[in-house]
């Protein structure tokens, strides 16, 4: 029933010998075990090591030390919030200008051919942009780092959840997402920016806060104090959120998601820290991004997605009535569904590239593929569309395109697909009524569901947000169309684009259950308040509706991961479990004084590859973690050298933070034979109060907070098993 400890065979960063790679290489299949737990995850320590050293330093510090770690907590915030500010904004107008630069092109080339023949130059060009586009970006992920890969939001939930997943908050990481994402959104794929953007805040505010970069070996001496796990957690959570509020235009919406989605711990402070650090970021972005546009103080930009506010003051069809929610009431079911059958496809094609599609060179070219069929589908959808438009002179179609129509008319499916997706989003919400017809949006909808289906799981950074919000607001807007044809064209519910709004958030909350989060980061970014209500009925609706079939996408490539992540709540089976039938036996454990050979050979042993050992003369008396261990055998703190007083110092807690967090692995910690026999003291570095249970407690108290154990950290020990 459990696995736990097992090796998963999609674990693919595992040191192998020269004979083993040759097996391997042959291999064309990887098979896969979603039910096996992957050793490459460790635990991070997201409980405080209280041993002599953590208390004297406390002990040390003034009421007025205190103040000032609370002051530089919030300088912090604000750092994060202005740098991922201006990441965002970076991502954004480079974005836009390569974009730019491709749409102008193919735009002139497409012009050029229609009159002439040849149109065939301009689909190869728009393919082989596309293609060149991905090609790098994709390159730089496989190749450089795969952890960049996809949006990141389940890996950093993995990180709030207490999972260490390798390089997820690293300078490199961060590097590699902003350049991948950039690619991909230019690229023309199915995806969105804003994903990332979460992934980049998060890896922005775990390096702020430790003061230097490991990466770039270079150490700014300062925020020391924090350099543990407990105290990056919180950051990174406030990252997370002034990602979000960045992509979105929506401070509150970020701190609600990273509450919803991230953080497994909560307070009041950490709150108020978190709604600053959003704050400075849309700011920040916004300020930028006015300047960029030539158009200094006027921060009115919502954010990357920049959906414009449903204004009822100048739009007087965007009113909503109560009477209303019973018009929205097909919408509460079909985004369930639709977000359900986009994850079970999904699924199944994650499955099929972890067997098939696993070295870098194929998924480099699975990515071009993608983009050069995309391309591919979206010319020959507007080759064959005659739904043509009047070209008014308040149109705000960014490159619109004639093609076959009439002077003074565009091409009403380039307007979906001859765009970003951003723009494409914003078209669908406020372009009047009769700027699409129900054919074009329904083509629209199946083909852009499949490429979307298709393109998550690429080896690329991309997000899901934008692809579903657009699927959403095209069946959205199809169904407004449909209900304006039998209702007077001045009746209140005839403008097609509050459908659109409302159908673009059933479709994403299908996707990735967001409830209460999406609700308020829709409303932020839409600007009007009066739709929070049907928001929030439809977001239930498709979360439950959802639930029935599958889990959200974001757990599902969790699962898919082998990550050994720990829900709030116990499977509803397991409840009549104990302590002592999941408990490991033998227990690996320490003395309070214990021979540093013993240290040493535990800790090389990759069958007791534990983060933490308990310290046991008889009965439990402490913990003490690896990395710990690790430092003490590196300064060789042992009891023959303070005796014979051959130690400089007393070791302090800034060695174990100095160390932080890439401790050496046992394997560089070299110990003479002579060194082996000595002796090393516990007593001052275990940690005197770890979580105990009795060995008949129940599954159902056992695990009362996810962060604090893993299958590799067993941090709740089990008295009557020692």
């Amino acid at each position: 029933m459990f696995h736990v400890g097992s090796r998963s065979t999609v674990d693919l960063e595992e040191e192998i010998t020269p004979e083993e790679d040759i097996v391997k290489s042959r291999l064309k299949e990887i098979p896969h075990n979603e039910k096996l737990l992957s050793l490459k995850y460790e635990s991070l320590d997201y409980d405080n090591s209280e041993n002599q050293l953590f208390l004297e330093e406390e002990r040390r510090m003034s009421h007025m030390g205190f103040r000032c770690l609370e002051i530089r907590r919030w300088v912090i915030c604000g750092l994060i919030g202005f740098l991922t500010g201006l990441i965002a904004c970076l991502i954004d107008i480079a974005v836009e200008e390569l974009a730019g630069y491709k749409y102008s092109a193919v735009k002139q080339n497409i012009e050029k051919f229609t009159e002439f023949g040849g149109l065939s130059i301009s689909l190869i060009l728009w393919a082989a942009l596309n293609s060149a586009f991905v090609m790098v970006g994709a390159i730089a992920v496989a190749f450089f780092e795969p952890i960049a890969a996809g949006s990141g939001i389940p890996q950093i939930k993995c990180y709030l959840n207490g999972v260490k997943i390798p390089c997820v908050v690293r300078l490199k990481t961060l590097a590699i997402k902003v350049f991948g994402v950039i690619c991909s959104v230019a690229g023309g794929l199915a995806v969105g920016k804003e994903g990332p953007m979460i992934h980049s805040g998060a890896v922005v505010a775990a390096g702020v806060s430790q003061g230097r970069s490991t990466s770039l070996k270079k150490d700014f001496k300062i925020f020391e104090y924090f350099r543990r796990d407990t105290e990056k957690r919180d950051f990174v959570s406030a990252g997370a959120a002034a990602g979000v509020s960045a992509a979105f235009g929506a401070p509150v919406g970020g701190v609600l998601f990273s509450l919803e989605e991230g953080a497994s711990f909560w307070n009041q402070m950490l709150t108020w820290r978190i709604f600053f650090a959003s704050m400075i970021s849309t700011f920040t972005l916004n300020f930028f991004l006015s300047i960029y546009h030539g158009k200094p103080g006027e921060l009115s930009s919502p954010g990357l997605i920049n959906f414009g506010r449903f204004d009822s003051d100048k739009e007087k069809n965007f009113d909503y009535i109560p009477f209303e929610s019973f018009l929205f009431f097909p919408y509460y079911f079909p985004g369930g569904m639709l977000g359900a059958l986009f994850n079970v496809i999904n699924y199944w094609l994650t499955i099929f590239r972890i067997r098939y599609i696993h070295r870098p060179c194929l998924q480099v070219m699975e990515a071009m593929l993608v983009a050069a069929v995309t391309a591919t589908v979206a010319f020959a959808m507007i080759y064959f569309s005659n739904d043509c438009q009047p070209l008014g002179q308040d149109s705000t179609e960014e490159y619109p395109l004639q093609l076959f129509c009439a002077d003074g008319e565009y091409n009403s499916m380039a307007t979906a697909f001859f765009n970003t997706p951003e723009r494409s989003v914003r078209s669908l919400f406020h372009n009047p009524p009769g700027s699409y017809n129900p054919l074009t949006l329904g083509v629209f909808t199946l083909v852009y569901f499949v490429l979307a289906v298709w393109t998550y799981g690429l080896t690329v950074s991309a997000g899901v947000f934008i692809p579903s919000l657009l699927i959403g607001a095209a069946w959205g807007r199809l169904f407004g169309i449909l209900l304006s044809t039998i209702t007077s064209s001045q009746s209140i519910w005839a403008d097609p684009g509050k459908y659109a709004l409302i159908g673009a958030a059933a479709q994403l909350g299908g996707i990735v259950r967001m409830t209460l989060s999406l609700t308020v980061i829709m409303v932020e970014a839409t600007g009007n308040v009066t739709y929070g209500f049907p928001i929030m009925l439809v977001l239930m609706t498709a979360k439950i509706v959802g639930d029935y079939f599958i889990e959200g996408l974001y757990d599902i490539h969790i699962k898919l991961q082998s990550v050994p992540f720990l829900h709030w709540d116990a499977p509803p089976t397991s409840h009549w479990l104990t302590a002592r039938e999941v408990m490991s036996s033998p227990v690996t454990c320490f003395n309070r004084v214990e021979r540093v050979g013993r240290i040493v050979d535990v800790l090389s042993n990759t069958s007791t590859n534990h983060n933490g050992f308990p310290v046991v003369p008889g009965k439990i008396c402490g913990l003490i973690l690896r990395s710990q261990l690790i430092v003490l055998l590196k300064h060789k703190v042992f009891v023959e050298r303070a005796s014979s007083r051959l130690s400089q110092r007393r070791l302090q807690l800034k060695d174990f933070r100095d160390a932080y967090p890439r401790f050496p692995p046992i394997q560089s910690i070299h110990v003479s034979q002579d060194e082996r026999e000595c002796m090393m003291d516990l007593n001052e570095f275990m940690n005197p109060t770890p979580y105990t249970v009795p060995q008949v407690t129940l599954n159902r108290t056992l695990l009362p907070h996810p962060t604090e154990t893993t299958p590799n950290n067993p941090y709740m020990t089990f008295t009557d098993e020692l």
